[in-house]
């Protein structure tokens, strides 16, 4: 069952806990948790998101997993973080100061753990966090420690500049690079 109105108001400012392993190849970082994933405790859960569905199409899993089976990722050389990790409804209630913060914690992550490659969904999101207004999606030249960035459309539903296809054709050249 979807949560009901009230457990998504409930999910607001709640957290979704990292999903990490060991040897990642690619650590995925979402802009922060919606309400939906919040009350789900998945990341990338809101039906409509194409977090998943472009992962499958990019060759990065064998088959599409639902939200649910996130724990599988590791298995896979795969993680998920979030740049913010307080839920909202959108993440124009977040502040600058939140993403220059989360910017700060997502290097210490990142140099704890050392993926192959950090890969940040939302260009705005990465330009705010890191100071880097001129970002583009692709591989930026910006290495945190020995690992490589890349910067993904967000696959967000409410992102209709990019398609399920184009999403997944990045994500497809992530996968390419890393393997």
């Amino acid at each position: 069952m979807p949560p009901t109105k009230a457990e998504l108001e409930a999910a607001r400012g709640r957290t979704v806990d990292d999903v990490l392993g060991p040897s990642l190849d690619v650590l995925f970082c979402g802009i922060n948790p919606g309400l939906y994933s919040a009350a789900t405790g998945h990341h990338f859960a809101r039906p409509g998101n194409r977090f998943w569905a472009a992962l499958h199409r990019s060759g990065f899993t064998p088959r599409l997993l639902a939200p649910e089976e996130q724990g599988l990722l590791p298995s896979f050389g795969l993680g998920i973080t979030n740049v913010v990790a307080r839920a909202t409804a959108q993440a124009a209630e977040l502040t600058p100061q939140e993403f220059r913060e989360g910017g700060a914690r997502l290097e210490r992550l990142v140099a704890e753990i050392r993926p192959r490659v950090l890969a940040v969904a939302g260009v705005t999101a990465y330009r705010v966090a890191f100071g880097q207004p001129k970002a583009a999606i692709g591989p930026l030249e910006t290495r945190i420690g020995d690992t490589a960035v890349w910067v993904l459309p967000n696959p967000s539903g409410l992102n209709a500049h990019w398609t399920l296809d184009r999403i997944a054709g990045e994500m497809r050249r992530l996968r390419e690079s890393v393997r």
